[in-house]
């Protein structure tokens, strides 16, 4: 009975993590969906919105390395709930925002708030489950991310329509306090013993300061940094362009770009863990970093990469659909597997990995929207932004298999005489 309640508990806490990634993701894209009613009311100009959006990131990027080290510190378990409450609070209070720089300092401090949301996960996961196992879980959890953009235009859209976009601020907000309760009450963290493989407690990680210097030199760590960058492109590209594109090329009504673009989010929601439960089943049979890590990773951008610069000429709807699903789902694939290393190689230290991840992604966020909005007023099209993207892939493609071939190696710290 107690090994049943054993086994049953880390994945009901995956589905914790689940709910919060889920909570996490429709809160920093909340205000995207009632874009029109904010500027209708306040008289934002695109470029002040501009702004607002952009504020996010600037917040983002400078939390977010600092967020893994202070769930490095601190766990997840009070780090977690307390980033959870504090993010919560930003957005409540973006419902009683009345001008510009109300709503740019408020999504500011939202991006700050929600930095050590991703390195928690990480950690979380890392003091769960074995190794074996945590591609899967990691998986699993971070299906939330694509699932979120399914679900949040509805639940979204009818808030706001229904009771306005204040009101929505304050149901959304609500959710994430309940759950950093919930966590505080529920999650423990299990022994070291509990989840460690073999060759971990052979050679164990001794806790201490975060060597700063490994972690931004260690060329797995490295590659797959950067390999995430053009991931963390392809999120941004497609969440904040997609929408713009489908209208601008088949001129479509808002309510059809809504539907049609659940087919890609439907896709990278199945696609993201199946590259979890792929990666576990590999590294099962071949106990091969290279093969159940860097393969699944490369193989999986230059699927990405293909589909994307297939899209830089005109299409029909149909088959546009058809190579933007498989583009964003190939692109979501590997997702778990870059929380993976990042656990593997960095060991006692994956909050702090996680938040230099973090970090790339947040420089992602900057750069995708702003070069893809230039390239459309340069070009008139969205051709030369999927070319970059699509070359974006590829440069990680070869990134992973030039300097991600070595089996995952951690710090060591040397042995002195007693």
């Amino acid at each position: 009975m107690n090994k049943k309640k054993s086994s049953f508990y880390p994945w009901f806490i995956v589905s914790l993590i689940f709910a919060i990634t889920l909570v996490n993701f429709i809160d920093r894209t909340a205000i995207s969906f009632i874009i029109e009613p904010l500027k209708k009311e306040f008289l934002f100009t695109d470029t002040e919105f501009g702004m607002i959006l952009s504020a996010f990131g600037i917040g983002y990027l400078l939390l977010s390395g600092m967020g893994g080290w202070v769930v490095d510190r601190y766990g997840s378990r009070i780090a977690w709930p307390v980033a959870a409450i504090a993010w919560s609070l930003c957005l409540g209070l973006l419902g009683f925002a009345s001008g510009l720089w109300g709503f740019v300092i408020l999504r500011f401090f939202l991006g700050v708030a929600e930095g050590p949301h991703y390195p928690a996960v990480s950690c979380s996961i890392n003091h769960l489950l074995p190794q074996e196992q945590r591609a899967k879980a990691l998986s699993l959890g971070l299906a939330a991310i694509p699932i979120s953009s399914m679900i949040g235009a509805p639940l979204i859209s009818y808030l706001s329509a229904d009771w306005g976009w204040r009101f929505m601020f304050f149901v959304i907000s609500s959710i994430g306090i309940i759950w950093a309760i919930l966590w505080l009450i529920i999650f423990r963290v299990p022994s070291v013993e509990s989840t460690c493989s073999q060759e971990e407690k052979k050679h164990p990680i001794e806790n201490g300061s975060t060597n700063w210097r490994f972690l931004l030199t260690h060329p797995t760590l490295v590659a797959s940094n950067l390999s995430y960058f053009a991931f963390g492109y392809m999120v941004f590209f497609a969440t904040l362009w997609l929408p713009g594109y489908l209208s601008f090329q088949f001129a479509l009504n808002l309510k059809s770009i809504g539907w049609y673009l659940t087919l890609p989010w439907l896709t990278a929601s199945l696609f993201l863990p199946f590259g979890g439960f792929l990666s576990d089943w590999l590294y099962k049979k071949t106990k091969s970093y290279r093969i159940s890590h860097s393969h699944v990773i490369w193989v999986s951008q230059l699927l990405t990469a293909i589909c994307f610069l297939s899209l830089s000429t005109n299409h029909s709807l149909f088959v546009t659909l058809f190579l933007l699903s498989l583009g964003v789902g190939f692109g979501f694939l590997p997702l778990a597997i870059f929380f993976h290393v990042n656990i593997e190689v960095a060991k006692n230290q994956a909050g702090a990995a996680q938040g230099i991840t973090s970090t790339v992604f947040s420089l992602s966020g900057i750069a995708s929207p702003a070069l893809t909005g230039w390239l459309v007023d340069l070009t008139g099209n969205f051709h030369t932004g999927f070319i970059i993207l699509g070359l974006l892939s590829a440069l990680g493609v070869c990134i992973v298999l030039l300097f991600h071939h070595k089996e995952i190696k951690s710090p060591r710290k040397k042995l002195t005489k007693s």
